[in-house]
């Protein structure tokens, strides 16, 4: 019964194996949130899933590759960059984005749980790198068309830009461990919309 619930069809289209993949991922999502990266296990997730363990053990091989799955899949969901028109409004809505993520009770908790074990697995510091590389890709694109429409000097590295918006938030999320404020997320997004103004990440010349 819990097999049939969980893979009914309130999951994800895509046939039994888009179910399959779908509840596993859930479960690897809540058991992260609740026990951490080196709290998971194989057998639990696959009976949260619904599914046999063999399953879970020939597709994913791990937990390492669960947490690899999970990241790809939260990337691939995750909005598409803003588009207001603006630099400004871009660079806002980037910041209220990441701040919306790390605030947010269960993704935020996945992130903390993967951040954490990045710093000691390397499998785990993989699936966090392959998904803010894919997330900063999308949203440097914002600092190209404000390139192409001369808000920013030409040569202005977009990733780079993105990367400082979001840094103090995750400062004070994993380092400091203070609050994370819609403040705190503006006044990123105004800093470094200024310095990017000023030319200060515009790439060297080689």
């Amino acid at each position: 019964m819990e097999q049939e619930s969980r893979l009914s069809g309130s999951q994800r289209p895509g046939g039994r194996t888009a179910r399959v993949r779908a509840a596993v991922l859930e479960a690897t999502q809540d058991e992260l949130v609740e026990r951490g990266f080196h709290g998971l296990a194989m057998d639990q997730v696959a009976a949260r899933a619904g599914v046999g363990k063999t399953t879970v053990y020939r597709r994913w091989g791990g937990p390492a590759g669960l947490v690899a799955d999970l990241m790809d899949s939260l990337a691939t969901e995750s909005a598409p960059h803003a588009d207001t028109g603006t630099i400004e409004g871009d660079l806002l809505e980037n910041a209220r984005n990441v701040l919306g993520a790390i605030t947010d009770p269960r993704l935020g908790a996945t992130f903390q749980a993967v951040i954490a074990a990045a710093t000691c697995d390397e499998e785990a510091s993989r699936a966090l790198h392959g998904f803010y590389t894919r997330r900063i890709e999308e949203w440097a694109r914002v600092v190209d068309l404000a390139v192409e429409r001369g808000e920013l000097p030409a040569g202005t590295d977009g990733g780079e830009v993105i990367r400082a918006v979001s840094a103090p938030l995750y400062y004070r999320l994993v380092v400091t461990r203070e609050e994370v404020t819609d403040e705190l997320a503006a006044r990123a997004a105004g800093q470094v919309l200024a310095a990017a103004r000023a030319g200060a990440f515009v790439r060297a010349r080689t």
